[in-house]
């Protein structure tokens, strides 16, 4: 646990990723194995407890340092509100021990020691966090608060931890990459099959790491050069996944590193007629086969949530795939060749199959940029968010490389919505309310449509955060309530109808674009602004 204490330091007092990468190089350097693997969890979005491994909840581990320390709930209430990380605020309120304990693993720590109280009884819960807090000095117990609050945020990407693994093994970064998708144990072997360099089972059965556009700002052709040197196609608003046909097995793989076995079994099936050895990069999406055109994407979230749909809802939300990149074929890993390449090799696949469920991503044809953002501007119309520049010439990377993909979005949409919530962030601002909730008008009554974390720089957040706690109606654990005076321009890509919020309607990645000093309440927009947008 020392070890690992002292990378979380050497992490969360830097703030250049260079620096951040030496330490994560040094560290996987020395450990022992079966502890790196934990860190390598833990560093990539790992979580020790959760839903089904319950070892403490966020009430009782307020409920035991209250008890442990010795001070009145209401003060362990008000210090969390004033620290705003649980983790930090449980370290502050607890001494360190007289005589530490002699220093144990990572991975003992974990296994040995959280995980075997995992749904047991709340007596047996509580003795174990309780012994981890009187051993422990402040530098592991904060570490050890972070692993049962779940919340280890220390300003490292996974792909910056795949970084410091490459370069400390020599391995090929999207090797690696690929071998973390999906889901994995830490292990005591883990390690050496991640960074083994001959080839695995394993990686037969994963996806390759996904090649992400960046968004293009400004004019296309200030930085793009000439049309013809480019693939223009419809960005799609679905799911983002790559379709695996190897080894007699077919696998849906989605961006988020989840497989969807069963979920969309008419894929499944047309693609168990592709050839063997192939894997499709493309997007699922909910269809109207009436109008033969995409639906909403929260036609899709009737579908998702699914592992074994039942005639009904596959009769009432159809989906399909439409592909637009080749990375296999044959067995043989095509990322390499240029785009074009790759996509006429799709075409023939794609052509040979014959299969409406699984199309060919249509190029759009525009005659200069001129042209191009005028299609651009009646994306919403298609049910599309812009257009996508995939250079001709591009090798499939992984990750989001600027250059040779951009996503070209048609300019979002607005409202002006009240503040209504507020809740701390985390890291960096877990001193501060950074996390909003907003409202529109329905009748005379703010209803909540929105939340946004994003858009306002570091004076507009503490001049905001000031006022928040000035102008707090009521409070819900972390939650503020506020009076319903500031206004702020929202925008967001598109509005669809939900039946699981208050209001109707789902938007779809909203964010800040300006605090509205100049406006009052009352002008805020209403909510059926929002439901004629909805589609």
């Amino acid at each position: 646990m020392k070890a690992f204490a002292a990378l979380y330091q050497r992490l969360d007092r830097s703030t250049a990723t260079l620096d951040k990468r030496a330490a994560l190089v040094d560290y996987f350097a020395h450990a022992d194995a079966h502890d790196a693997a934990w860190a390598l969890y833990l560093l990539s979005g790992g979580k020790v407890g959760g839903a089904r491994r319950k070892i403490a909840a966020s009430g009782e581990l307020r409920a035991w340092v209250s008890e442990e320390s010795g001070m009145p709930a209401w003060l362990v209430e008000d210090s969390y509100a004033q620290v705003g990380d649980l983790a930090e605020t449980l370290t502050l309120l607890l001494d360190d021990p007289a005589q530490p304990a002699l220093d144990r693993p990572l991975a003992e720590w974990i296994e040995q020691h959280l995980l075997v109280v995992a749904n047991q009884p709340e007596d047996v819960r509580r003795a174990a966090v309780v012994s981890g807090w009187r051993q422990l000095p402040a530098s592991q117990r904060l570490v050890f608060n972070k692993l049962l609050t779940g919340a280890l945020r220390v300003g490292v990407s996974q792909r910056l931890v795949q970084q410091a693994l490459a370069e400390w093994s020599g391995l090929d970064i999207a090797r690696i990459a690929q071998r973390m998708l999906g889901e994995w144990v830490p292990s005591p072997g883990l390690l050496s099959q991640l960074l083994s360099p001959e080839e695995l089972p394993l990686d037969r059965q994963q996806p390759y790491p996904f090649f992400l556009a960046s968004p293009l700002e400004g004019e296309p052709q200030e930085r793009l050069g000439a049309i013809d040197d480019w693939l223009l196609e419809w960005k799609w608003d679905g799911i983002r996944l790559q379709l695996l046909r190897r080894q007699g097995e077919v696998a849906l793989w989605s961006r988020g590193e989840e497989r969807l076995d069963g979920r969309f079994p008419e894929i499944e099936q047309a693609a168990a007629a592709l050839p063997e050895g192939c894997v499709i990069d493309g997007e699922l999406l909910a269809w109207d086969e009436d109008d033969d055109a995409p639906r909403a994407f929260t036609a899709l979230q009737t579908r998702i949530q699914r592992r074994k749909p039942g005639a009904a809802t596959l009769r009432n939300t159809p989906v399909r795939v439409l592909a637009y990149d080749l990375l296999e074929r044959d067995g043989q890993d095509l990322r390499g060749q240029p785009l074009q390449q790759r996509r006429t090799q799709l075409a023939e696949l794609i052509g040979a199959l014959g299969d409406a469920r699984i199309q060919l991503s249509p190029d759009v044809h525009a005659d200069d940029w001129a042209h191009a953002a005028r299609l651009r501007e009646a994306s919403r119309e298609r049910g599309v968010e812009g257009l996508m520049l995939k250079r001709h010439d591009s090798i499939y990377q992984a990750g989001r490389r600027r250059g040779d993909w951009w996503k070209w979005k048609v300019e979002p949409l607005t409202i002006d919505a009240v503040l209504l919530y507020a809740q701390a962030g985390h890291g960096r601002r877990s001193t501060l309310y950074t996390d909003y909730t907003f409202g529109v008008w329905d009748g005379d009554t703010l209803v909540p449509v929105a939340k946004a974390y994003s858009g306002l720089d570091d004076k507009e957040i503490a001049t905001l955060d000031r006022w928040i706690r000035a102008n707090t109606r009521e409070r819900f654990g972390p939650v503020r309530s506020v009076r319903g005076e500031q206004v702020f321009e929202l925008g967001f890509e598109a509005v669809n109808r939900s039946t699981r919020h208050k209001s109707g309607i789902a938007v779809r990645f909203p964010r800040i674009l300006r605090w509205r000093h100049d406006k009052p309440a009352s002008e805020a927009d209403q909510l059926a602004t929002l439901q004629a947008l909805a589609r």
